[in-house]
């Protein structure tokens, strides 16, 4: 498993583990950029991640998921994507695995 590591707020959280949000995203910046992207290749690709491990803000509560994909694309606002502006996109897979 290559595990990305990825702390939420309370709300995208508990919809995440309820199964009602299935996408997680992420800034298209200078700080994303080099921890989603492999920048050693020619073409630029994401990095293999297989999961994510989100954490409930900085506590010690966290569950784990299967990644879908990763892209780039517009997300879903009621979702917390900002409507201006392309992000990246962690798409999950729908039977995820918690673990606590």
């Amino acid at each position: 498993m290559n595990i990305l590591h990825l702390p939420l707020k309370k709300q995208w959280y508990d919809m995440i583990k309820r199964g009602e949000k299935t996408e997680e995203y992420r800034d298209i910046n200078a700080y994303w950029l080099p921890r989603l992207v492999d920048l050693s290749k020619r073409v630029n690709t994401f990095k293999p991640f297989t999961h994510v491990r989100f954490r409930l803000g900085y506590t010690k509560t966290t569950m784990l998921r299967e990644i879908e994909s990763i892209s780039v694309g517009y997300g879903k606002p009621e979702w917390g994507a900002p409507t201006d502006r392309r992000v990246y996109i962690i798409k999950l897979k729908p039977h995820g695995t918690d673990q606590q």
